[in-house]
């Protein structure tokens, strides 16, 4: 760990900014035709978008996914402005990495988010190859009791640190030590990729250590891959090679299918909108992850967070009527409402 990783904070949030194509657009949800009722048997004012969460009630099954942290004051403000919009809106949301935590302790401030957000989960976030790195079960500790978390991501993100000019590559038997900090914590784990998705083995791998609840992450969102590549001061093209690289979110939340029971799902990578939410839903997510669409905002104010996350929830209000679901339970799982999937 080196004070590089403070500065890089700032350098992911330029890069997103400066080359819109870190977006790769995949559009994967696009593939998937619901089936439209015209006689819906509800009215509008009907639908019960609210769902439970870590032992919470959200007002519609969104988080805010991982996007920063760090000592720079566009990051603080980025995650303040987050936290404020989520409580308001009644969401949860997830911090970037904390690992900047322990090379800038002035980056502390930027997750200390609790009471802006007193009512809904917050998740903390730290690489689980730092398990491999030196870091602790007494600082992942700390991080948690920083946000006052309701929970804990470990991030999979192998093709980042591969591209990564500073990345960690020893990803040998994480399984075993995934276990051992499940063990060691009260809050539970979540497993998740950063946009090339989670297998079905993988999902054995996390399940045996005895984490329940997967955010598959696929891609076609933003592209670390991508983001990492100008990073690099050599020549390399390996992370525009690999900017596509992973399993969509429509094919990893289907290939988790078999595991709903022991299994909650998170899809994130590439939502748009709260259609593909209600597509993720119906494909066995619990909860939805954004945050490509939220970045512009939350650099503004938290009265922008606010008016995007209301836009995306009237989306999945009305999607939820059109299909007759009058609430997220009748979504849950359920193929009846689609027409096709190509």
């Amino acid at each position: 760990m080196t004070d590089l990783t403070n500065d890089r904070k700032l350098e992911h949030i330029r890069a997103i900014e400066n080359d819109p194509l870190t977006d790769r657009s995949g559009h994967y949800f696009d593939q998937i035709k619901l089936m439209h009722r015209a006689f819906p048997e509800m009215a509008l004012q009907d639908v019960d978008s609210s769902c439970q969460f870590l032992g919470k009630t959200l007002s519609f099954p969104m988080l805010i996914s991982s996007m920063t942290g760090g000592d720079h004051q566009v990051v603080k403000q980025v995650n303040q402005n987050l936290a404020t919009a989520a409580q308001a809106c009644g969401v949860a949301m997830a911090v970037g990495s904390q690992r900047v935590m322990f090379t800038a302790p002035s980056a502390r401030e930027s997750f200390q988010l609790r009471h802006l957000a007193p009512d809904i989960p917050l998740i903390g976030n730290i690489g689980a190859v730092q398990l491999n790195c030196g870091m602790s079960h007494a600082q992942i500790q700390e991080a948690i009791d920083c946000l006052e978390a309701d929970g804990l991501y470990l991030h999979l993100n192998p093709l980042q640190e591969a591209v990564q000019p500073e990345g960690d590559t020893d990803f040998r038997h994480l399984g075993h030590r995934v276990a051992d900090l499940v063990n060691a914590l009260e809050v539970p784990v979540l497993l998740k990729e950063v946009g090339s998705g989670l297998s079905p083995a993988d999902i054995e791998i996390g399940l045996q250590a005895g984490v329940s609840i997967f955010d598959v992450a696929g891609s076609g969102g933003t592209s670390w891959s991508r983001i990492e590549h100008h990073r690099r001061q050599d020549s390399s093209d390996l992370g525009l090679t690999f900017q596509d690289w992973g399993i969509s979110t429509p094919a990893a939340l289907k290939m988790a299918n078999p595991y709903l029971g022991r299994a909650t799902l998170v899809s994130s990578g590439g939502l748009r909108d709260g259609i593909d939410m209600v597509k993720s839903v119906i494909l066995g997510a619990s909860i939805c992850g954004m945050a490509a669409p939220l970045l512009k905002p939350a650099m503004e104010s938290s009265e922008a967070v606010v008016a995007e996350i209301e836009k995306i929830k009237t989306e999945f209000r009305t999607a939820m009527f059109l299909l007759g679901a009058r609430d997220v339970a009748a979504l849950f799982n359920n193929p009846a409402h689609i027409l096709e999937a190509r």
